[in-house]
């Protein structure tokens, strides 16, 4: 009985240390397990075994023996002091150099003369040009000057009399001498048919290069100052007596086609027979042209000036005897360009008489023409040989 007990407690033991050793399977959902002895009556407590921590352990500070002074903390409250800029001084800011004057109160001239009547067409002076730079030529400028958003001082410097020469043109004589202008038979504004007529001459001294409208406009304005200031006389766009006059003498009488502004085509009609066939040089008398053929099929056409009374270009039938280029008459002294010569020593040259002095010359009996390209076209196609047909 006393083997059988010692057996029994030795087996109860055993099963207390695997009890004991299982707790270490239910660490985390029980911190201490405990058996019943059967033989002592009590419940014997079974102590959980420690659990050594992975790595490294960390010290247990030591408290220090001097009290510590805690830090005060600003309070969310109150706000942290802002510092005190220091002020700087804000630069001054630097004027543009003022630019350099032409002309300003006081200047007196030709120039002074010129600025006034340049002012007066704009309407910025509305006394007499005299020539002296005073308050009244000074407020002009300045009017001029804000209005084209310049620097407004009163004197002209380059860019204030750029732009004044960009708004006007040349004053006339008359207008720096500041007289009435002449009366004008047609200006800016008129209608109709002479108005055509206008515009259909100024055509064929390439004065005007759109549409004939019977309509005197900035175009035909523009045409008729090219023209004056051409022949120095007095640059006003409007067309006085004295313009007419040279005008008329410079051109011919416009064609109706031509006062209809029709587009020419190659017609023979009104032509000599003569000129229908092979090569010709076909000139008329009658209408001062020259049409230049190939088996009647006109390639050129040219306003024409014959010889005097006293010394008339010969009508018949003629062929090109030769060519030069360069030529001076040794009767009368005078360049003949790209002759053509066609009877002795009358040819069909380029006449920069006839180009100045239109219809109011006549030649020496040679066929003048005015058209420089015309000429050097025709120069260049004809050959020795090639018919020239003079006729009324």
């Amino acid at each position: 009985m006393v083997v059988v007990a010692n057996r029994f407690r030795r087996g109860i033991r055993m099963l207390a240390g695997l009890a004991v050793g299982g707790s270490l399977l239910v660490a985390g959902c029980s911190s201490q397990i405990q058996f019943a002895d059967p033989l002592a009556g009590q419940p014997t407590p079974v102590a959980r075994p420690a659990v050594k921590p992975h790595g490294p352990v960390a010290p247990t500070p030591t408290p220090s023996t001097a009290p510590s002074t805690p830090t005060p903390r600003p309070s969310e409250s109150t706000p942290a002091p802002t510092p005190t800029p220091t002020p700087t001084k804000a630069p001054k800011p630097t004027e543009a150099p003022k630019p350099k004057a032409i002309l300003a109160a006081g200047a007196s001239g030709d120039q002074v003369r010129e600025l006034q009547a340049r002012l007066k067409q704009l309407d910025w002076f509305a006394e007499k040009v005299t020539g002296t730079y005073g308050p009244v030529t000074t407020a002009g400028v300045k009017g001029f000057q804000g209005k084209r958003e310049l620097r407004v001082t009163g004197e002209v410097d380059q860019k204030t009399w750029d732009a004044l020469l960009d708004r006007t043109r040349q004053p006339t004589k008359a207008e720096l001498a500041d007289k009435p202008a002449k009366p004008a038979i047609l200006s800016r504004g008129d209608a109709g048919d002479k108005v055509k007529e206008l515009q259909a001459r100024l055509k064929q001294l390439d004065w005007f290069d759109v549409a004939i409208t019977g309509t005197y406009g900035p175009v035909t304005e523009a045409g008729v100052e090219g023209f004056q200031e051409k022949r120095k006389l007095d640059v006003t766009g409007a067309v006085d007596q004295k313009t007419w006059d040279t005008l008329l003498g410079l051109t011919r009488e416009p064609t109706r086609a031509e006062l209809a502004d029709a587009v020419p085509t190659a017609s023979t009609k009104g032509l000599d027979e003569r000129c229908l066939t092979g090569r010709a040089i076909c000139i008329s008398k009658r209408t001062n042209h020259l049409v230049w053929l190939i088996d009647g099929k006109p390639k050129l056409e040219m306003d024409v000036r014959f010889g005097s009374d006293e010394l008339p270009t010969r009508e018949g039938t003629f062929s090109v005897l030769r060519k030069k280029k360069d030529v001076i008459s040794n009767l009368y002294h005078t360049k003949m360009p790209y002759s053509m010569f066609f009877s002795g020593g009358q040819a069909v040259h380029y006449s920069a008489d006839f180009a100045a002095r239109g219809y109011n010359g006549a030649s020496h009996g040679c066929v003048n023409v005015r058209n420089w390209d015309g000429i050097v076209a025709l120069y260049a196609q004809a050959r020795v040989g090639d018919k020239v047909i003079v006729y009324s």
